[in-house]
């Protein structure tokens, strides 16, 4: 609650004339209480997730020739039954979060140090804040990731995330309540330890939720901010996380993906891997008399699986997108994509 009763007050104690976005945050917060304003972040981001993915359902569902010719894994169309029951057993966290920010409050208050009143940060200090907070997250969440593919992890927790291999922007909070809990940790590591205002934090969280819905849509667009952004994984990227499922041991990274080629779980071939492959192949050939097909065979399936998954994966998803243009056009009509993922 804003300890002034007038503007002119204000204006007083900040020793200058208000900014229009200072007036507009002092006549929505000047009567109301701090801790309604902290459950704020809640609904904010219970009407961004339900409202952020429903556009690409909805077309998916009832105009599919529009987008499509974008989808990841075409030949997989997720029920719309199925999509309102991930949104349902998603959104039921919403409610009980509420709950929980209003009991926490007292002590949430000391941890964050979240200020509330005047003057509003400026836009340089906003950035900076949303850049320092981008790279923590990013950098907890990719070991927090990494640990929930162990064995232990993934039967335990992460196997109910990867119930969707071809993701939808709903699937994005669908996970176990102890994975929901976890990656909550690194979100709000950045305001912990580098503390800002309110509108910063509410700002943060949701470009962080938009951006995890966008990774989860299963489309690649052109304008897609991974063309834009450097080290930025994006849709195609975390695709391929859960096309392979349990399996996969690459592709960690939420957001950008300089934790996964440091740490080499980026799945991309290098010029050293190829070559340990190709004397690979060489000796089996030479000494264990190998047949050159299957030395041809083992070098694929390594590769495939050891070193170039996400390549593969990508060049795979471009010829199935190739050969649906085909059929489209030998047709002369739209394709039907009717692989239903329950």
């Amino acid at each position: 609650m804003i300890p002034y009763a007038t503007t002119a007050e204000a204006e007083a104690a900040l020793g200058r004339a208000m900014t229009w976005a200072e007036a507009a945050w002092y006549q929505y917060s000047a009567a109301m209480p701090d801790s309604w304003l902290h459950c704020h972040t809640t609904f904010i981001l219970f009407v961004i997730y339900t409202i952020t993915p429903l556009p690409l359902v909805v077309l998916e569902q009832f105009a599919p020739s529009i987008v499509l010719p974008y989808k990841l894994q075409p030949r997989v169309r997720l029920p719309l039954a199925a999509s309102l029951r991930c949104y349902m057993e998603a959104a039921c966290f919403f409610p009980l979060a509420v709950g929980f920010q209003l009991v926490s409050y007292p002590a949430a208050v000391k941890i964050l140090r979240t200020r509330m009143g005047l003057p509003l940060p400026s836009v340089r200090e906003t950035i900076a804040q949303l850049v320092v907070y981008s790279l923590m997250e990013d950098y907890l969440s990719y070991w927090i990731h990494r640990l929930l593919h162990t064995q232990w992890g993934y039967e335990k927790i992460h196997r109910v995330h990867h119930e969707f291999t071809a993701p939808t922007g709903f699937a994005m909070s669908y996970s176990h309540w102890a994975e929901n809990l976890f990656l909550s940790i690194p979100a709000l590591a950045g305001p912990v330890i580098v503390p800002c205002h309110i509108t910063t934090q509410w700002l943060w969280f949701c470009i962080r939720l938009i951006e995890g819905i966008n990774t989860h849509s299963g489309y690649h667009f052109p304008f897609s901010p991974s063309k834009l952004i450097p080290f930025y994984g994006g849709a195609e990227y975390h695709d391929y996380h859960h096309y392979a499922g349990g399996r996969s041991q690459s592709n960690f990274a939420p957001l950008f993906t300089y934790c996964d080629y440091i740490y080499r779980t980026d799945k991309k071939s290098r010029p050293s891997d190829v070559c340990e492959l190709v004397h690979l192949c060489v000796f089996l050939r030479k000494y264990v008399a190998f047949s050159r097909r299957s030395c041809y065979t083992i070098f694929l399936e390594v590769a495939q699986n050891k070193y170039l998954g996400y390549r593969y994966h990508k060049l795979k998803q471009a010829k199935l997108k190739s050969l649906e243009e085909n059929n489209v056009e030998k047709k002369g009509g739209s394709t039907a994509f009717n692989t239903v993922q329950d």
